[in-house]
């Protein structure tokens, strides 16, 4: 029996093909979201902001700083770089 159909099957692949460009796209909602953020729903964001990044390949040593310094104006200066 088979798990997937070949339509769903195409689907998958172009998630994995397309992902950093969808991990792109949701980090720069998610800074839009930590401008207005305060609190603990900041905290939360940064979790997933790191997250994002992690699967972004990006240095964990980077995603430590960033995360260190607070700053939402310096994560998307960081994120146009990319």
């Amino acid at each position: 029996m088979q798990d997937r159909t070949p339509y769903q099957e195409k689907i998958i692949k172009r998630y994995y093909e397309n992902r950093d460009d969808i991990m792109s796209d949701k980090l720069a909602m998610l800074v839009t979201d930590l401008y207005l953020a305060q609190g603990k729903k900041r905290q939360q964001l940064w979790k997933r902001i790191a997250l994002a990044l992690a699967n972004l390949n990006v240095p964990q040593s980077q995603i430590e700083h960033l995360i260190a310094t607070d700053n939402p104006a310096l994560l998307a200066k960081y994120l146009e770089k990319k």
